[in-house]
């Protein structure tokens, strides 16, 4: 079969093009693996114990503590390598959650429409009209920890209506083709026509979609652990704000650090992940390429 859409085994060719003609695509894709690099192999090249001293609490910067000490005494660089691996990792999985079950659920709604879109459109809007908030408070009433891996099931499993919606829509499109016709007179089956000639013509558009979601997910999960819904015992960027409040660090200028630090990598990433998803955008769009 032969689509009028870039075939999947072209959109990692595609992806790198993307990113490296773009100038802000390049930078995005550098500050992206930086803070990855830093998140995940930083922990190898640190004291990973980083005891509490009460003599230190709040201690400046210096060239033993490079970004100063928390109200604990322990060491805000130490903290801020050791931070990241949790909210990226529960982004990701959030994500992947997030785009399989719209992308299978949209694919089918849009492929197969009559009664079976009808319901899984009526699905959507019952999970859209799920408060997220509040489901994360009653979670946390039930649990006194929640894991990771918890929170990026909750995620993904609140979030996906909106993506299915636009996948729905581009199946519905494609599916009017003919290379999709073509494959309906071969009698080749649903299964295979839509996750085998349909589904692999949208690649650009899932990956994009993708990133989004990464983006989406973390901000999710830093700003539940700010509010408090997700007590953690592990080091996290977004525990670390919570931290900073609650122990009034904004007011004092020795724990400016403690309180700045992870919201700046946090937002180095997200920018990152934005300049890299708008030129994967220009790169994979048919429309948008040739601009």
């Amino acid at each position: 079969m032969t689509a009028t859409t870039a075939p999947a085994a072209g959109v990692w060719g595609a992806v790198w093009q993307g990113l490296t003609r773009s100038t802000s695509g390049f930078l995005g894709l550098c500050l992206v693996l930086g803070v990855l690099v830093f998140s995940f192999a930083g922990p190898l090249l640190v004291d990973t114990r980083n005891p509490t001293d009460i003599d230190l609490i709040w201690g400046p910067m210096n060239a033993e503590h490079w970004l100063g000490t928390n109200h604990e005494g322990k060491d805000t660089f130490v903290q801020l390598v050791l931070g990241g691996r949790e909210p990226i990792w529960v982004g990701v999985v959030a994500a992947l959650i997030t785009v399989a079950i719209a992308v299978v659920l949209g694919g089918i709604a849009g492929y197969v429409r009559g009664c079976v879109d009808h319901f899984l459109l009526q699905l959507t809007d019952i999970t859209m009209t799920i408060p997220f908030i509040v489901l994360m408070l009653v979670i946390a009433s039930f649990y006194r920890t929640a894991s990771p891996l918890m929170v990026a099931f909750i995620i993904g499993l609140v979030t996906w209506p909106y993506l299915m919606r636009s996948i729905r829509a581009q199946v519905l499109s494609l599916r009017e083709r003919e290379f999709v016709e073509a494959a309906r007179l071969q009698d080749l089956g649903t299964a295979r026509i839509l996750f085998v000639e349909v589904l692999p013509n949208m690649a650009g558009y899932v990956f994009i979609n993708f990133i989004i979601a990464i983006t989406n997910a973390i901000y999710a999960v830093v700003g539940m652990y700010l509010l408090g819904l997700l007590p953690s015992t592990a080091d996290n960027w977004g525990l670390m704000i919570q931290q900073a409040w609650d122990n009034n660090a904004f007011l004092l200028p020795t724990a400016t650090p403690f309180l700045v630090a992870p919201m700046v990598m946090i937002m180095l990433f997200q920018i990152g992940l934005v300049t890299m998803s708008r030129s994967l955008e220009q790169a994979l769009n048919p429309r948008l390429r040739d601009r």
